[in-house]
């Protein structure tokens, strides 16, 4: 099955490739600018939230992504994150799984309050416009888009399900708060299928619902087929491909 044409494929940003920046759109982007890290807080098995300070004037909204650069043992590496608050007046925050053997994961593991990073963005198109309802499918680190579109949606006044998949699970408590704010949340084992939970998702909401999709390339696949299977339309998708 093929992946609708509306997905934007990240492979290329996790590399740190700048030809990225064509292909995934740029919208009220600000070139790389130093900020101040505001909170750092655990949110599951080795995975961190990092709150940013927002600049004045900077505009983005749940579904896109930044471009993180950090000083590293080496030198320095540049990865990009999906803002995972529902906004970004005063702070923003990402969520970012540590891993110790990673270019990345030693520097981001080390980082406290007071400290410096390098950001440029927003960049991505396929984010939360105000749609009622939504209905976000999310693999491993897609959680944090997940959340983010989720309260957003709630505090608009509207209708809002997550249907998370990952083997270990975090934004256990974001997630917990979805669900005593009206949200229909459902959190599956990596093996399990996502047939069950998106069509119950569909059946209650309608076919037209805004279907929203991050995570990595068998998760979309499995996504879109879940989708499909309920009779959505996976055209109208709003899709991220982490690679």
């Amino acid at each position: 099955m093929s992946i609708p044409a509306v997905t934007r494929v990240l492979r290329a940003a996790y590399s740190g490739n700048e030809s990225t920046n064509a292909v995934a759109g740029r919208v009220r982007g600000m070139e790389d600018t130093t900020l101040t890290v505001a909170a750092v807080e655990s949110v599951g098995a080795d995975t961190i939230a990092v709150e940013i300070t927002s600049p004045p004037e900077f505009d983005a909204q749940p579904g896109q992504f930044v471009k993180v650069t950090l000083d590293t043992a080496d030198s320095e590496d540049s990865r990009f994150y999906t803002v995972s608050s529902p906004d970004v007046e005063d702070t923003f925050e990402i969520t970012v799984e540590i891993d110790p053997e990673g270019a990345l994961g030693p520097a981001f593991a080390e980082l406290e309050a007071g400290d410096a990073v390098e950001v440029s963005g927003p960049f991505g198109s396929d984010f939360y416009e105000g749609e009622d309802p939504v209905i976000v499918l999310a693999g491993g680190p897609g959680v944090g888009p997940a959340v983010a579109i989720a309260e957003r949606a709630l505090a608009d006044g509207h209708e809002a399900v997550v249907v998370y998949r990952d083997e270990s699970p975090v934004h256990g408590e974001r997630l917990d708060d979805l669900r005593e704010r009206g949200a229909t949340v459902a959190v599956l084992d990596d093996d399990e299928s996502l047939d069950a939970a998106v069509a119950s998702a569909i059946d209650r909401h309608g076919a037209d619902s805004q279907c929203f999709v991050y995570g990595f390339a068998d998760f979309i696949d499995a996504a879109t087929s879940a989708i499909e299977g309920a009779g959505g339309d996976t055209s109208t998708a709003k899709i991220e491909n982490f690679g």
